[in-house]
């Protein structure tokens, strides 16, 4: 019901329980062009969904041809340095980026400059096999602005991501799967429900325990490897103060399907 407000996005909850809910990017005109009312929408949307306790995992989808081909070029067109510094241009596109709970990224056409950042920001990428995924703002002119030069840096290593941002081009789902950006590659018509089905699997378990291990793996790109093992360590730690942990470590005792209730 929530989603009859917005323009650019569409929601549903799907899966076993319906634990998994699904946003899907539609501006078909722009080829899902991001522009900041799509942006704003989208922070509204999972704020909703982080106050949700019957979510559990989230997709973010787009359409067969473009999961988001871009940012809206013509809205930035005549932006000044003076208006991008001054109002933090781009600043409040990062929400998806501190989003507690699980979020998988089903990138079916293309993934282009903000689009393939958007995809960037989600914890698990899957593709469609005619996904293609680049950073092409060199073309227009000017760089990457939300996290493209970092993220992407840290997905694929220096070299490749060098020739991506210096020379506008694109790589293949399949090489970006063999690169690391993405988990893994499925037929079209396949994508949305295998992105499903892994959140499935993620809602099964503790909502406790799946965000401190996300918190955890999030660590690994922030800290260095002593403070990033420190911190896997409390959180491991943490886990002891649970129901969950108890309950899942004497179900595999006792050799029984664990009943976890998120305590």
């Amino acid at each position: 019901a929530a989603a009859a407000q917005f323009q650019h996005l569409l929601g549903e909850k799907r899966g076993a329980g319906e634990r998994v809910a699904v946003v899907q990017l539609t501006r078909p005109k722009a080829r899902n062009a991001l522009c900041d009312e799509l942006m704003a929408e989208l922070s509204e949307a999972l704020d909703a969904l982080e106050r949700d306790p019957g979510v559990r995992a989230i997709v973010l989808t787009g359409s067969e041809k473009a999961f988001a081909a871009g940012a809206d070029i013509k809205e930035m067109q005549h932006r000044t340095f003076q208006e991008c510094y001054g109002g933090n241009f781009l600043g409040h596109w990062n929400r998806l980026a501190s989003v507690q709970k699980p979020v998988i990224a089903a990138v079916n056409g293309y993934a282009l400059g903000g689009g393939c950042e958007l995809a960037m920001m989600c914890d698990i990428i899957y593709a469609g096999e005619k996904a293609q995924f680049g950073q092409p703002e060199i073309l227009l002119g000017t760089i990457p602005g939300s996290g493209g030069t970092q993220r992407l840096t840290r997905a694929v290593g220096k070299s490749l991501a060098m020739e991506m941002i210096l020379t506008g081009e694109r790589i293949s789902a399949q090489e970006a799967k063999l690169a690391g950006l993405v988990s893994k590659v499925c037929p079209v018509e396949k994508l949305l429900d295998e992105a499903i089905s892994c959140g499935e699997k993620i809602a099964r378990h503790s909502k406790l325990v799946v965000a401190m291990a996300k918190e955890a793996v999030n660590g690994a790109f922030e800290l260095s490897l002593t403070e990033g093992n420190r911190l896997e360590k409390r959180l491991f730690h943490s886990t002891f103060a649970t129901e969950d942990r108890k309950e899942g470590m004497s179900a595999f005792v006792e050799k029984r399907k664990a009943k976890f209730k998120d305590h």
